[in-house]
């Protein structure tokens, strides 16, 4: 049994990323795919107060469960299913309900850190890094943060002030040396998709 062909896909908080992945896996049709989104192993805060929670910075590699994303990575790798956690934002902690997952050709890792972690990079065949402009990141952050989850202009603009922009210089531009393949302009650069699922293609055919 061949064994599955793992893909990562990294970039800043509204580089593309989900977009670059949905193109890249409606390509891929015929071939069996699973998604693994980083965001769903934020670590576990059940034993913290509320507020204590509150003050979770999601942008920092601190507040992602790398151990756990691995052992399921590698357990997809020996073609077996893992149940993916989930995280609820309204207790700022995970939630009691998980995700079975099966194992199939191609994994895709797709979260903000995907190429962060050495041990988890070592595991991807191909790695990738949605490269956009800072204005349009932000721009798409503030319409969905402010249309999807209820946020102000002004808290989402302090946010990617106070939080979002230095994680994103001191932990995520960084990663971007670690990718095989820069993507510019997500998921509008239909050539550069294009030439990735056809490596892609030839991964799983060998």
């Amino acid at each position: 049994m061949n064994r599955p062909t793992i893909i990562g896909i990294a970039g800043g908080s509204g580089s593309g990323k989900t977009s670059v992945t949905r193109k890249i896996m409606e390509a891929l049709d015929g071939h069996s795919v699973v998604l693994i989104e980083q965001d769903y192993y934020y670590k576990d805060q059940s034993e913290k107060t509320f507020e204590e929670r509150l003050e979770t910075n999601y942008d920092h590699p601190f507040a992602f469960d790398n151990d756990l994303l691995i052992s399921h990575v590698r357990q997809l790798l020996d073609r077996k299913a893992v149940e993916v956690p989930t995280y609820n934002y309204e207790i700022h902690t995970r939630s009691d309900r998980t995700i079975l997952v099966e194992p199939r050709d191609v994994i895709i890792i797709e979260g903000i850190f995907a190429l962060e972690n050495e041990t988890l990079r070592n595991l991807m065949d191909v790695k990738l890094y949605v490269d956009t402009d800072s204005d349009i990141r932000i721009l798409r952050r503030m319409q969905r943060d402010i249309e999807k989850r209820g946020r102000t202009m002004d808290s989402v603009i302090n946010q990617y002030l106070t939080v979002v922009r230095p994680m994103h210089l001191q932990f995520i531009e960084p990663t971007k040396r670690f990718s095989d393949v820069i993507i510019p302009e997500g998921g509008e650069n239909n050539v550069a998709i294009d030439l990735i699922t056809t490596k892609i293609r030839t991964l799983i055919n060998n």
